[in-house]
């Protein structure tokens, strides 16, 4: 059981920079890594702590949305998160894991009209991209192997289906590709038990992404009393005509971010949301952060201070409640044969032109 106990008060109280150096949320930081990951890491919770703390303040220096708008409890839970993730903040085309700032419901309030509305308040959010997502389901025994990516040009023999339940891709490269044009993006995994699965894009895929991403671009007109659609990211290359040429990396980093849409949800902390699936439950014990639960379960007939006076000072038992969670779940088939250990290679190749990390 923790004896590392934090009051929603304390939190509040610190300047924005001085959370992630704060004695007790250090404490607590190598607490959680020490216990989840050095044993299969070798890496110290020390040394995360002192990397991942530079990087984390490094952020909030960078964007100051998310150092003047974000609750410094949500700043808290994510700089925890970080260390439940076993990810690092470290910058680059590839990143594990990168900050967003989020407007989230916490309750409700009634307006002049007596109707119930929505209160919101801005929380940082912990994001897995892609590449941290293949680490982190090969870390907990869901795939084996992840391909690098492959973008399918026009002058490409390729071919997607499904032969005796099982799917399969022939794909033969023939250069040159002279038109640019592409076609689809492919990646090979191989699940825990040897089996091949592919995430394959297509043209449609993409297209779909670029009228969400317009959408979102969306801006109100005063004049005519509506929206008007907006231009979809420019790194789906649209032209005047309509058509899109996408770009390479950015399509790569697109098809590592959707392929595991259909598997099981991986573990992650409250404040932590995968780019690849909106986490709506809870995924870790709420006590890991070293606050009672009474914070999450709010009273919707209470006002926000009369809720965080409800907060508990008890003692965080999250360390060993995660332990016996991941222990206790046990699935119908055999573990998987690790070995020969696991490995995942999304870093092995060069850099990709375009930036893989927007998303």
């Amino acid at each position: 059981m923790s004896k590392i106990v934090m009051k929603v008060e304390e939190i509040n109280q610190l300047d924005v920079l001085q959370i992630v150096s704060n004695e007790k949320v250090r404490d607590k930081f190598i607490e959680i890594y020490e216990t989840m990951w050095t044993p299969s890491t070798g890496v110290s919770g020390e040394a995360a702590y002192e990397r991942e703390s530079r990087n984390f303040n490094r952020i909030l220096s960078e964007k100051e949305d998310l150092r003047k708008n974000c609750t410094k409890f949500s700043l808290f839970t994510a700089f925890l998160d970080v260390a439940i993730s076993g990810l690092s903040l470290d910058p680059g085309t590839r990143a594990q894991a990168y900050l967003l700032s989020r407007s989230i419901a916490v309750g409700t309030y009634l307006d002049r009209d007596g109707k119930e509305k929505k209160s919101y308040e801005t929380q940082c959010v912990l994001t897995i991209s892609g590449y941290g997502e293949l680490l982190l389901r090969a870390r907990c025994g869901q795939i084996r192997h992840a391909d690098n990516p492959v973008i399918v040009y026009a002058e490409d023999e390729f071919e997607f289906g499904e032969r005796n339940g099982n799917k399969f891709v022939n794909y033969a490269c023939r250069l040159p590709h002279t038109s640019g044009q592409i076609t689809a993006c492919f990646m090979k995994i191989t699940r825990a038990d040897g089996s091949p699965d592919y995430a394959v894009m297509l043209p449609e895929d993409w297209s779909r992404l670029a009228g969400y991403s317009a959408r979102q671009n969306r801006q109100w007109d005063n004049q005519r009393r509506q929206w008007v659609m907006g231009n979809p990211n420019a790194l789906y290359g649209q032209q005047q005509d309509g058509s899109l040429r996408i770009d390479p990396g950015f399509l790569i980093a697109k098809c590592i971010k959707h392929a595991f849409k259909t598997y099981p949800k991986a573990r992650v902390g409250r404040g932590t949301q995968l780019e690849s699936q909106q986490v709506d439950e809870q995924e870790i014990n709420d006590d890991i952060y070293g606050v009672d639960e009474g914070w999450i379960e709010k009273d919707r007939e209470l006002s926000n201070d009369e809720w965080s006076q409800q907060v508990s000072e008890g003692v965080s038992a999250g360390l060993a409640a995660a332990e016996r969670e991941r222990n206790s779940k046990t699935g119908f088939a055999p573990a998987p044969d690790t070995s020969a250990g696991v490995s995942v290679n999304p870093e092995t190749s060069a850099d990709n032109a375009g930036s893989d990390d927007v998303f």
